[in-house]
């Protein structure tokens, strides 16, 4: 039997969709405020941060020498100069931006290298130090997402339901018309006779599109023939295929 139709859902239905159109809208216009704002504290304070961290290693690399390296040691000197020149290279690349991992593990290979040649069972020790040291910065610089070693965690993917992440995700998108009817939702709401010109279809076809769409979660009608909106599940689906188009 035909439900029968209930204005009180209809009139929820046109809340949700307005409801969601401020949430992007909000969201849109904090993003562009917010960018601007944040890339000038951070081209302001970039500098003064890093020379903090670095003058922060330098002091720890000082420091762990100084009261950890084995003190009656006619080579402690000489070792010494070799690893604080190696820690403070370490250190120096923060005034670089992004860390590059060639850089980072070309000074644990100098490191490496002290070590096969160390001539002593008591060199342990002050290798022990340098080593401590080195992971210390390497751990500081992953903390602040400046080094990247390439290797990320295993997720639990077994927990992944293989028609739930089809049928809400890859299905809808895997279509190129859907893709692009997406894509120009993210920007701004469109009407039917807007999406019908971007895609050149008409009525079923690109109705059947859009259905895909909201069926999926991933886009709502404001209501009965009004504008399309993303959702928020939408507008996170396509930032993260933007993040790993950009990474490929």
């Amino acid at each position: 039997m035909k439900k029968k139709f209930d204005p009180a859902d209809q009139e929820l239905g046109e809340i949700k969709a307005k409801l969601t159109e401020v949430q992007n809208d909000l969201r849109r216009f904090i993003e562009q405020s917010n960018k601007q704002q944040l890339e000038f504290i951070q081209a302001s304070s970039r500098k003064d941060l890093t020379n903090a961290f670095i003058g922060h290693m330098a002091k720890s690399v000082q420091d762990g020498l100084d009261n950890h390296m084995v003190r009656q040691c006619e080579m402690r000197d000489v070792c010494k100069d070799k690893f604080t020149g190696i820690l403070l290279s370490n250190a120096g690349v923060l005034g670089h931006g992004d860390v590059l991992q060639e850089t980072v593990l070309d000074n644990k290979s100098k490191l490496d290298q002290i070590k096969a040649g160390a001539p002593y069972k008591r060199c342990k020790v002050c290798l022990s130090e340098a080593y401590g040291l080195y992971e210390g910065q390497v751990s500081l610089m992953k903390d602040l997402n400046i080094y990247d070693t390439g290797i990320r965690e295993a997720q639990d993917i077994s927990v992944l339901p293989e028609d739930g992440v089809v049928s809400e995700f890859i299905e809808p998108i895997s279509n190129e018309t859907r893709l692009r009817i997406l894509k120009s939702l993210y920007y701004r709401p469109g009407t039917f006779s807007s999406l019908s010109k971007l895609t050149g279809l008409r009525a079923g076809n690109l109705l059947f599109h859009l259905q895909k769409l909201q069926k999926a979660g991933l886009a709502i009608q404001r209501h009965e023939g009004g504008d399309y909106l993303i959702t928020e599940k939408g507008y996170r689906l396509l930032n993260s295929l933007y993040d790993i188009w950009e990474k490929r």
